[in-house]
């Protein structure tokens, strides 16, 4: 759908954790991570760390790694991938 020229695209971040539950938000570094994939995302792409990926069912989606990914407040060593879902075969 396109509005006024604009195509709006959805990217998204998932990272496992526990964070702290203080009101009726959220905060920790595990929020933190999370936002930071968001932010490392581009347009229409999903990108989830490894415990995440971990957790994912096996052949239900495209999984690649993200070679580069520093954020501040993440551990260096944190392996990041971009996921799609698979296309349904008839």
């Amino acid at each position: 759908m396109e509005v006024d020229g604009y195509r709006p695209e959805l990217r998204a971040g998932v990272h496992l954790g526990r964070p702290r539950r203080l009101g009726g938000d959220y905060l920790g570094v595990d929020v933190n991570i999370a936002a930071r994939l968001m932010d490392a995302g581009s347009g229409n792409e999903i990108l989830v760390s490894a415990p995440v990926c971990e957790k994912l069912s096996d052949g239900a989606f495209d999984v690649s790694r993200k070679r580069f990914f520093r954020a501040k407040g993440a551990p260096k060593d944190l392996q990041v991938f971009s996921v799609k879902p698979r296309a349904a075969t008839a």
